[in-house]
Order: C-alpha cells, then sequence, then structure tokens
C-alpha cells in the first residue's frame, strides 16, 4: 500500500492544484511522494474523480481547505468508494479538528476553555466564569477580522460570537471561551505529529509535544506550543494534520515527514 497526497484542484484547471497547494503538490513529485488533485466543489460519495487516477489499495491524506464532519465523511466514502483507504477516519480527524475532543485531554497544558452551545446564554456564562479577558471561537475558528476575538467582558463576548456568525456563515459546534493568558512575542511554534512521531521545522521538539503525542490517537496532526514571558511552554491549539497551514515550515520539509 503506497501513500497518495491528494489537494483541491484549481477551479479553472481540474489537472492542476489549488494556488495555494501548489508548492506542496509541487515538493512532493519531487520527493517522489504520489500526489493527485481533484475537484472538491464536486465531491460526493461515489467516488473520487482524481487527477492522475487514485490507485486500488492507497493511503489517502487529505490535504486542503477544512471541512465539517458532514464533508469529511463524504470524502471518507468517496475514498472507500474509489478503492482507497484514507489514513485519518472521521472520528479521529474530529478528535483534532474540534477543541472539546482534545481540551480533556491535555487540559493542564492548555488556558482554561468552557464550551457552551452555540444558542446558549453568553453573556451569562461569560459573567459567571469572572474572567477578565475571554478567547472565543467555534470548535474550530476563532474571529480572524481585524477586531479579532479577545473580549474584555461578557457583552463583547456576545459580540465576537455574532462576528463570528456573520463571517463564517454559522457557527461550527459551538463556542469555546478560552482564558486569555499571556505568551512571549513570536513564540509560537508548529509541529506535527505524524504516524506518533513527533517533527519540527528546525529540528528541536520539546518535551510538551512529546507528552502530548502519547494522549492523541491519531494519525496525524498538528500541535501549536508558545512560551510565557516565565519561559514555560503552553499548548494553543491542536489540529487535523490534513487541514493545517504548514506555517513556519517549507513545502519540502512537510511533504519530507509523510514521505520518509
Amino acid at each position: 500500500m503506497s501513500l497518495r497526497l491528494l489537494y483541491p484542484s484549481d477551479p479553472l484547471n481540474p489537472k492542476k492544484p489549488d494556488e495555494i497547494y501548489a508548492a506542496e503538490h509541487a515538493a512532493a513529485k519531487r520527493l517522489g511522494t504520489a500526489a493527485s488533485v481533484f475537484e472538491l466543489e464536486t465531491l460526493d460519495a461515489s467516488g473520487l474523480r482524481a487527477h492522475p487516477a487514485i490507485e486500488m489499495g492507497d493511503v489517502l491524506v487529505y490535504r486542503g481547505w477544512m471541512l465539517d464532519a458532514a464533508q469529511y465523511a463524504i470524502w471518507v466514502s468517496a475514498a472507500i468508494s474509489a478503492g482507497a483507504q484514507v489514513l485519518t477516519d472521521t472520528a479521529r480527524y474530529l478528535g483534532c479538528h474540534h477543541l472539546p475532543n482534545w481540551y480533556p485531554l491535555a487540559r493542564e497544558w492548555t488556558p482554561e476553555t468552557l464550551v457552551v452551545p452555540a444558542t446558549a446564554d453568553l453573556r451569562t456564562a461569560a459573567a459567571e466564569l469572572g474572567w477578565t479577558q475571554f478567547f472565543v471561537k467555534d470548535y474550530v475558528k476563532s474571529l480572524t477580522t481585524a477586531r479579532g476575538s479577545i473580549a474584555s467582558s461578557p457583552d463583547e463576548v456576545v459580540e465576537v460570537a455574532s462576528l463570528i456568525q456573520k463571517y463564517r456563515g454559522r457557527i461550527e459546534g459551538g463556542i469555546c471561551l478560552r482564558r486569555v493568558e499571556s505568551f512571549a512575542a513570536n513564540s509560537e511554534r508548529r509541529y506535527f505529529v505524524y504516524r506518533g512521531t513527533a517533527n519540527s521545522a528546525t529540528g528541536a521538539v520539546p518535551p510538551l509535544v512529546y507528552a502530548i503525542a502519547t494522549r492523541i490517537d491519531s494519525p496525524f496532526y498538528s500541535v501549536d506550543i508558545a512560551e510565557t514571558p516565565t519561559g514555560e511552554l503552553r499548548l494553543i491549539e491542536l489540529g487535523d494534520g490534513q487541514v493545517s497551514d504548514i506555517k513556519e515550515w517549507s513545502a519540502e520539509e512537510f511533504v519530507g515527514i509523510l514521505s520518509g
């Protein structure tokens, strides 16, 4: 069985990768890793129309835009219909993609978090926490406009949640209120764990990443770590590796961990 990376195609050319993923796709070809593109917009459960075609028994790694639970399940069904396997099943994808799934496993290393339904009384929930600042996001993403996701009062919590709803079109899962902690400027780094092995763009992996890796049951995920002003390392975020940006990694470094 061989690994195959699968990228969304360019909307104007179904045989070329989307521009965002072109560098990764090219790196895969240079490193001898099988890579195909497919039309994400027309994806259904009947099978993947990929270029080059998927081969029977391929193990597929999706590398593309974030998919919700229903979309990811459709992708898995399409892969199986095409005679392939997937590296990450739906349960493990959501295990790292949705914050409430990984938070209980890493609670002592990451900011305190309250998860509430999207329909909850956010003003009351925030007031009961008694915090001076809140980082507001849904299960997956925060507010990426200039206003940002940090709220300094219960009223601002409601404001940020409303803006997430407005700009994203919906709240995925529910609302996560994260206690704001201080971190040293430019200290955040992204690590990738692939098949149990932690990898760093610089070659040095902190002990905290290894500790986290003992708790997470997923074949491929990202770990974001930042340093407090006193030098303590803290977990900022976990994410499924298939939909995580490579950040400070080069395309060759990133594809290399999957090709090894």
